[in-house]
């Protein structure tokens, strides 16, 4: 069961969101607007906000241009960063991923320290102690970081540099005051999704409700995009404290209490069959296929055709296939966590169910008309989002 939205009265003062046009950045600014948390709210993006939040400001510019980066907050002066801007995971040109998440991520950890910033708040990833191969049972943040050769997506090594960075320069000598911390989300899908749902759903409009990789036993670990906004709040209000506290002179939390120089996995703390996921996305959309009429095709059998599809793909310049060898392998592999930390140090719970995540992500997506197949005309019909798919009675 979620927890109830935890009240954090505490002004944040002045909070730059980088990438707050995108998925996780702009519900972290709607987010903190709602509960009141900031002075300030500035956003600073490449493109501008779909749907801008009223009473926050936008800036455009290049986070990688540290000049540029360095002016902007001597101009605007942020008591705080949270930092989720990054390219699309599935983009595959590594020097964009290199210059945004490494030298963009130096670049503003720098305009920061230099001008006084006193929280920074970093978006990392689960996948960061994941080799994309092997299981993960329960992991928690004692599991060593995965890059370089035993790392096999480059942007999951971006990240992981990024936030090796970011927590080295926690209270350093140079700037004791200035403290970070890293949040690493597992699955993130919900409300202006782009990523997860839009394609999952695009599968049901190819008749594959019907189809499923493996026996369907292994766990996976989802987190609604709220949960991790939420996080973020979280983090980014243990650490304006334990500012406040170094600026009194008083005692900083123990190290089994800190959040400064630490990370945090996060998750809905709800994990599930792989394919069960998908099947309550199905549902929404009203799936009524019996488990029994599903045909499990084996992951040896898929990851072949995701081999050759691959290939052809590849000879017909035609992009990249539904079907890949690293979906094949997610869609098999055991991945959830150990959240306790989080829950420890940082008060974390979620506070949206996966039920109740699905059904609004649902919504949403077919809403904007942004799922591959879905009818032309439910984009924009308002009563999709508080009733559902046309035709579809609910339970």
């Amino acid at each position: 069961m979620a927890a109830p939205p935890e009240k954090i009265t505490h002004s944040l003062g002045h909070v730059v969101v980088t990438g707050g046009a995108g998925f996780l950045g702009h519900t972290i600014v709607k987010l903190l607007v709602k509960r009141g948390a900031c002075s300030r709210i500035t956003v600073l993006d490449l493109k501008p906000a779909l749907k801008p939040v009223e009473g926050v400001e936008y800036n455009f510019g290049d986070i990688t241009d540290e000049a540029a980066m360095l002016s902007l907050f001597q101009k605007i002066k942020p008591n705080a960063v949270i930092h989720t801007a990054s390219p699309n995971a599935n983009s595959h040109i590594d020097k964009l991923m290199y210059q945004v998440n490494v030298v963009g991520t130096k670049s503003l950890v720098k305009a920061a320290q230099e001008t006084g910033v006193k929280a920074f708040v970093y978006t990392s990833s689960a996948s960061v102690i994941h080799d994309t191969r092997s299981d993960l049972i329960y992991a928690d943040e004692s599991y060593p970081l995965c890059m370089g050769k035993d790392q096999p997506q480059y942007y999951t090594t971006t990240k992981a540099e990024a936030e090796i960075h970011v927590l080295a320069q926690n209270r350093t000598s140079e700037y004791p005051n200035f403290l970070t911390t890293a949040i690493r989300p597992s699955g993130m899908f919900g409300e202006g999704d782009v990523q997860a749902l839009p394609p999952m759903l695009a599968s049901y409009y190819r008749g594959q409700a019907k189809f499923m990789l493996g026996a369907n036993t292994n766990l996976f670990d989802w987190t609604e995009i709220t949960n991790v906004a939420h996080a973020h709040h979280l983090a980014l209000a243990a650490l304006v404290a334990t500012s406040d506290r170094l600026a009194k002179g008083l005692s900083v939390p123990l190290d089994t209490e800190r959040v400064d120089g630490e990370a945090f996995l996060i998750t809905n703390d709800q994990p599930v069959y792989f394919f069960d996921f998908p099947r309550k996305a199905y549902a929404e959309m009203g799936d009524v296929t019996k488990p029994s009429a599903v045909w499990h095709i084996s992951a040896d059998i898929a990851l072949v055709l995701a081999f050759l599809l691959e290939w052809v793909y590849f000879l017909l310049r035609k992009g990249s296939p539904t079907l890949t060898k690293q979906r094949v392998q997610y869609a098999v592999m055991t991945r959830y966590f150990n959240i306790d930390k989080a829950k420890r140090r940082l008060g974390y719970r979620p506070i949206v169910t996966l039920d109740d995540g699905v059904r609004k992500g649902v919504r949403d997506a077919l809403y904007r008309g942004v799922v591959p197949g879905q009818p032309a005309e439910w984009k924009g019909r308002e009563d999709i989002l508080t009733s559902g798919v046309p035709g579809v009675k609910m339970q």
